[in-house]
């Protein structure tokens, strides 16, 4: 009964993303850092350090994959850039010194770019 559940949950889970628009999908990306990063610093408070670190490096994958969508030929793509590098290094040094403040850091920013992509999301579907 339980494999069935999770298997409708995973068929759920794909066909969403299959016919998402490439708008619904970064925001899936930023939903799924911030659950993971949320994750990660539960299980490094429970000193669960392999666990957090595997929540961590998949941040870090979501956003290596946020940064390699951008256009670069625009201004913001450079600047969005930058913040996902910091962020990955803020993980990263987080991570490997047991360091919340600077996950946090990571944290605050991604909800940030979250936070104004939904937005951005609302003005277009208005506007359209």
């Amino acid at each position: 009964m339980q494999q069935n559940a999770a298997q409708t949950a995973e068929y759920y889970r794909r066909q969403q993303i299959l016919t998402a628009t490439p708008e619904q999908l970064t925001l899936m990306l930023y939903n799924g850092a911030l659950k993971f990063i949320n994750e990660g610093i539960k299980a490094m408070q429970e000193k669960k350090y392999e666990e957090s670190n595997n929540k961590f490096i998949r941040v870090q994958n979501i956003l290596s994959e946020l940064q390699v969508t951008l256009k670069m030929e625009y201004e913001i793509s450079t600047n969005l850039y930058a913040l996902y590098d910091y962020s990955k290094r803020c993980l990263i040094e987080g991570n490997i010194n047991d360091d919340l403040v600077k996950i946090d850091e990571a944290k605050e920013i991604i909800t940030e770019l979250r936070n104004a992509w939904y937005e951005a999301m609302k003005i277009a579907k208005k506007a359209r």
